[in-house]
């Protein structure tokens, strides 16, 4: 089945990032507008959610249904609060401000894990340069909720530069991280760490190498355990196109989108079964698919 995307929204001039179901709305990032936007696909009116976001980028839902984000300007991961309030998760590690925290994702026990790449110019003028890096190191994180409903941190990888998205496998045994380096000495490769009983990561397997061309953005699970990944650009390879692997890396389809980088996907609708897609420029796309998303929330039964 080949993917037809349709055009909703955009093009808006600057990235649109994060989009996350919440059973009933799609939410997205304006990054440099620093706000949550919302898509009522009942109507197709799309809103202001939240502003004051400090260029947000990952959006994610816990279990329960609580919306959190990676607020790259503010250099720290969030809580959204139903009240309007933000409560912070973490912001430093070992004293250090974060780089530019990207992309998270949960388990259903409420263990919170995201990555901290720095990329240039992603979150506002400060960061231009890599020199504002307090940290020597681009990493994956695990935060592990507290009785007191506090977070302790641990980082969990040591060979990552610049990762960006990050998907657990259906038995959460195994996470997928993007490793998304832009320079020509970094690689591009979608990764597979096993996830220790300890919550450590084991030695990780290259499942698929872009070598020069862009690799993954950002990622989806579908109900079979399939990736469904956003990669590619107009410099070289097949350009921007939803990649569908299989848990081992396999790519079983690839469906070209109609903008140069496409930056996240989700799954969404009823059933599952309508990927929304962001881009580097703004746009916000969707397709009927003839998969069904695996979503920690809203699952469906």
């Amino acid at each position: 089945m080949s993917w037809k995307f349709d055009l909703l929204h955009g093009p808006l001039g600057a990235v649109t990032e994060g989009p996350a179901w919440d059973g009933r709305r799609l939410l997205f990032t304006d990054i440099f507008a620093s706000r949550i936007l919302s898509l009522d696909p009942a109507t197709g009116i799309i809103s202001t959610e939240r502003g004051g976001a400090n260029y947000c980028n990952g959006l994610n839902f816990d279990a329960e249904g609580r919306l959190y984000g990676c607020e790259g300007d503010a250099r720290r991961v969030v809580r959204y609060e139903p009240d309007g309030s933000t409560s912070v998760v973490t912001d430093r590690f070992d004293g250090r401000r974060y780089n530019i925290p990207n992309d998270l994702a949960f388990e259903p026990n409420g263990r919170l894990w995201f990555t901290d790449p720095f990329y240039e110019d992603a979150a506002g003028p400060w960061t231009a340069t890599r020199g504002q890096m307090e940290l020597d190191h681009e990493s994956v994180y695990r935060c592990d909720p507290q009785p007191d409903g506090g977070w302790s941190v641990a980082r969990v990888t040591f060979d990552t530069t610049r990762p960006n998205g990050l998907l657990f496998s259906l038995d959460y045994r195994t996470l997928y991280v993007a490793q998304s380096g832009r320079r020509a000495d970094e690689t591009r490769q979608l990764r597979a760490y096993p996830v220790l009983g300890d919550g450590s990561l084991g030695p990780m397997r290259v499942l698929h190498d872009f070598g020069e061309n862009r690799g993954i953005d950002g990622m989806v699970l579908d109900a079979d355990g399939v990736i469904v990944a956003t990669a590619g650009w107009e410099l070289g390879g097949p350009g921007g196109s939803i990649y569908v692997f299989s848990p081992d890396g396999e790519v079983l389809e690839r469906h070209p989108v109609p903008a140069d980088r496409p930056t996240n996907c989700t799954f969404a609708g009823p059933e599952l079964s309508t990927l929304y897609v962001t881009t580097t420029h703004g746009h916000l796309f969707r397709a009927e698919t003839n998969r069904r998303g695996r979503l920690l929330f809203p699952a469906l039964r």
